[in-house]
């Protein structure tokens, strides 16, 4: 059993709890009542390479990496170091994250949030609506086809912009299919959890105009940004490198700066 299999495993019985202890009904209440999404997608084609900055306390790979004690403050700090938008993890075996985490997060912040989850049905993309998110994370290994497709126009039905996570090219081919207008490359493969930068590269040459690209894992700091922006991407989504800094904000700063240089305008299409 790959890593990939063992956290859905823990994901979906995780959901299940959840679907006992509140209803789609009242769930989709709660997103009738949210403030109404922001345009993230005005915000991943800015000029430059606009920064993701993730709200992460562990992973697999790396374990436990940062307590986090106030989501909602380091969150702020993104947001004033230049980060367009804020990924918030919510998996909570493998990751430390929660619903409540994204709930603070969006209370903090003006800019777009993304729920980076293992979804798998559409009551997660409720979910994500309800408690403020923006921006929903689809990974293409982590679904058959009919779902893939399935949640992609669900999640655009109820105002969320699906950002499909790729790692080879099949599932390229597969996010390309189901609609996906924002196309994430994982330089982390999630069934070993080894990471290649150069995967980026490779698929982003293969990526229709038009379509977003964001580099996913592997930005250590301006140089890797400048790496993948030279590859062609649109975003990348930082995690690990900056909850692990003493200044969050300046290490976000030092990205932005990066990706918003003058050599970099006029490169993308």
């Amino acid at each position: 059993m790959s890593v990939l299999d063992e956290i859905l495993d823990g994901v979906r019985a995780d959901l299940a709890d959840r679907q006992r202890r509140v209803s789609l009904e009242q769930l989709k209440e709660m997103a009738r009542q949210a403030p109404s999404p922001r345009n993230a997608l005005a915000a991943l084609k800015a000029e430059g390479v606009t920064v993701i900055a993730e709200v992460k306390r562990a992973s697999p790979s790396r374990g436990k990496m940062a307590a986090i004690a106030d989501p909602a403050a380091l969150a702020a700090d993104y947001e004033a170091g230049g980060a367009k938008v804020i990924s918030v993890l919510t998996e909570e075996r493998r990751f430390g994250g929660s619903l409540a985490d994204l709930d603070a997060v969006r209370k903090a912040v003006q800019v777009a949030v993304l729920r980076k989850d293992f979804i798998v049905s559409s009551y997660q993309l409720w979910e994500a609506r309800a408690h403020g998110a923006d921006v929903a994370l689809l990974i293409v290994a982590a679904l058959e086809q009919g779902a893939l497709v399935s949640l992609v126009e669900r999640a655009v039905s109820i105002g969320l912009l699906p950002l499909v996570e790729v790692h080879t090219e099949p599932e390229l081919d597969r996010a390309l299919e189901a609609g996906a207008t924002v196309i994430g490359v994982n330089a982390r493969d999630l069934g070993t959890l080894k990471v290649d930068r150069e995967i980026f590269g490779r698929l982003a040459a293969k990526i229709p105009e038009g379509i977003v690209k964001i580099a996913e894992s592997g930005v250590r700091g301006p140089r890797d940004l400048l790496a993948y922006a030279a590859c062609g991407a649109d975003a990348v989504l930082v995690g690990e490198s900056i909850v692990t800094e003493k200044d969050p904000r300046s290490a976000v700063a030092d990205l932005v700066t990066a990706g918003s240089h003058p050599a970099l305008r006029g490169e993308r299409p």
